[in-house]
């Protein structure tokens, strides 16, 4: 049954050091709250996947959290690179990480088969790229029905995936609208799943149909974190914030200058914190 709980009793409950961990959100509702509560609990070893590793895996490589990252971009989106993660690939600071790189389809069809139950996932892809050369995890099998060789690659299922949405009702079902990405398929992948949200409301019932709905069977905890995806944006709520996205840039190019900033801004920091980050862009949106 879903437990609603301070984000710190969530996080502390559900991940463990060692696990693998997808914190997932497509440039839209990037559980930001939740991976800084995961810095703050100071877990270690773990293996995380994202399809778009942005400022979240970047603090969280950082700061020495990661044995291993499995993705499909890294970078700073709109800025450039993500610089600790740059540095931990190419100086091994503050250690050394293990890559398995994929294409953003490879990533979504193997979360999909992870969400289907099924070991692998089976699609066309990385038809004349050089990443299979690199990753022993894309394979290539051969239809039984029409001898067309196609790409294939391990299901991705989580032990803990950590997503961000707009409303959670009463009962526990999540409400997700707007951009959605891989969030879904990511939850109902995972053995257990934690969701930051905006705000609770008593039901859904006036609402569309058709908006996606999580349903409370598939989330093991949701904490109420307004503001839980800055600097990312929630639709309905408040903007992106562009200027941090620049500003983590130069933050992250200095070692000294982002262990301040983490000091600062996340280890004496507090999931209450957002709300007022956001203020001003609430007002805009």
């Amino acid at each position: 049954m879903v437990k609603f709980l301070p984000l710190k009793e969530a996080v502390a409950e559900n991940l463990h050091d060692g696990d693998t961990v997808a914190f997932e959100g497509f440039t839209h509702l990037i559980p930001t709250a939740a991976a800084h509560e995961a810095i703050r609990q100071g877990f270690r070893d773990l293996t995380l996947i994202r399809m778009t590793p942005d400022l979240i895996y970047d603090q969280m490589i950082g700061m020495g959290m990661a044995r291993k990252i499995v993705f499909s971009y890294v970078g700073n989106p709109g800025v450039g690179l993500l610089r600790r993660a740059r540095d931990a690939i190419e100086n091994g600071f503050p250690r050394a990480i293990e890559l398995e790189e994929h294409s953003h389809a490879g990533m979504a069809n193997a979360y999909e088969a992870g969400a289907a139950g099924l070991p692998c996932a089976v699609f066309r892809g990385y038809r004349g790229a050089g990443l299979a050369a690199v990753n022993p995890n894309i394979k290539s099998v051969t239809c039984p029905f029409t001898g067309e060789v196609l790409a294939a690659v391990p299901a991705i299922r989580p032990d803990v995936t950590f997503i961000h949405a707009q409303k959670a009702d009463r009962k526990g079902n999540v409400l997700v609208e707007g951009i959605i990405g891989i969030q879904k398929e990511a939850v109902l992948a995972a053995k257990r799943a934690v969701v930051t949200v905006e705000e609770m409301v008593d039901s859904f019932d006036d609402l569309h149909p058709n908006l996606t709905v999580l349903p409370s069977w598939t989330i093991a905890a949701i904490s109420v974190v307004p503001g839980g995806s800055h600097p990312s944006y929630t639709h309905g709520y408040y903007e992106r914030d562009n200027a941090a996205y620049l500003e983590w840039d130069e933050i992250a190019a200095d070692r000294g200058r982002f262990q301040a900033w983490m000091q600062q801004n996340v280890i004496e920091s507090s999931p209450d914190d957002f709300a007022g980050r956001v203020e001003h862009l609430r007002k805009a949106a």
